[in-house]
């Protein structure tokens, strides 16, 4: 079995959804093969007692997963954006090509417009409890994951970028890595004056007036500025990216140079693009990359 770093990897998408086909030359005879990989797509519910609801999700298997099988595979959370749903990543992307390649569980779950927050006024808008505490044990449970932090890692797009910082920052003991595309990482201390618009009436919606606890609780930038030295050993690696194009773009470059000035272990890209789909399906390749090589077991498949 030859090394990857040995092999050229030049990716053409298939036409079906589920295809990820590469040509292979192999580093010393410059031969030519084929290799090709698939996932699963499957669409399921949580009946979920936190929120009183059932909460679709869907989880893109590799292509050999059998639940017979004893192989456990590494899991990767995709967060959605304001104003998106669970179904986004699969319809609006090339996720289930990327996934293929990184060999790995993706699963994309429900957020609705919640900025992944148990909310400040409807008892039943759980979805930080909901993720932590009942969708994550029940993947573990129904799939074959490798149910540890070192090979759990979360990021999102936009509202789903804050939200996977939020989970990584306040629960370091379950990944390994988190990432944000396009985040609004200042979201927890922006009201409708300062952000006029939806996004402002989404986040007053979640959090609250300005002097509720829940604010402070989920603010960023106060978690990293109060987190002591030994706890920034334990947090996992962060990946920040935003376009520079971005009407986000500042507000992503200052998280950043607080993490510079915590000594925050961290990865930050800044490229030409903007607030869309494009941009955020070129980023999610890159994050899957870096998550494979830093789950504990590794999942990139090699050829025979």
């Amino acid at each position: 079995m030859r090394r990857l770093s040995h092999l050229l990897f030049i990716l053409l998408l298939a036409g079906s959804c589920s295809l990820a086909q590469f040509t292979v030359y192999d580093g010393q005879t410059l031969r030519k093969g084929a290799y090709s990989f698939t996932t699963k797509q499957e669409s399921h519910r949580l009946n979920s007692k936190l929120m009183g609801r059932e909460m679709p999700y869907i989880a893109l298997l590799p292509d050999h997963y059998d639940p017979q099988d004893s192989r456990k595979y590494s899991t990767v959370y995709l967060l959605h954006g304001l104003s998106g749903h669970f179904d986004n990543w699969t319809l609006k992307t090339k996720i289930a090509e990327t996934a293929a390649f990184c060999q790995c569980i993706v699963i994309t779950p429900e957020g609705d417009d919640s900025w992944y927050t148990d909310s400040s006024s409807k008892p039943n808008d759980k979805y930080e409890s909901y993720v932590i505490k009942e969708l994550i044990p029940e993947i573990d449970k129904k799939f074959r994951t490798i149910a540890d932090r070192g090979n759990r890692a979360i990021a999102g797009l936009s509202m789903g970028g804050y939200g996977a910082i939020k989970f990584g920052l306040k629960y370091p003991d379950m990944f390994v890595v988190a990432g944000s595309f396009s985040g609004p990482l200042d979201a927890a201390a922006r009201t409708e004056k300062n952000m006029p618009g939806a996004i402002g009436k989404s986040i007053d919606a979640t959090f609250g007036p300005p002097d509720r606890e829940v604010r402070k609780a989920n603010d960023l930038f106060d978690i990293v500025q109060r987190i002591s030295s030994e706890k920034i050993k334990a947090l996992p690696f962060l990946y920040i990216d935003c376009g520079t194009e971005d009407f986000l773009f500042q507000n992503n470059r200052a998280f950043v140079d607080l993490l510079l000035e915590k000594k925050v272990p961290h990865e930050f890209r800044q490229l030409p693009g903007g607030h869309n789909w494009k941009y955020w399906d070129a980023q999610v390749q890159e994050f899957l990359e870096l998550a494979a090589n830093r789950f504990s077991t590794g999942q990139k498949r090699e050829p025979q």
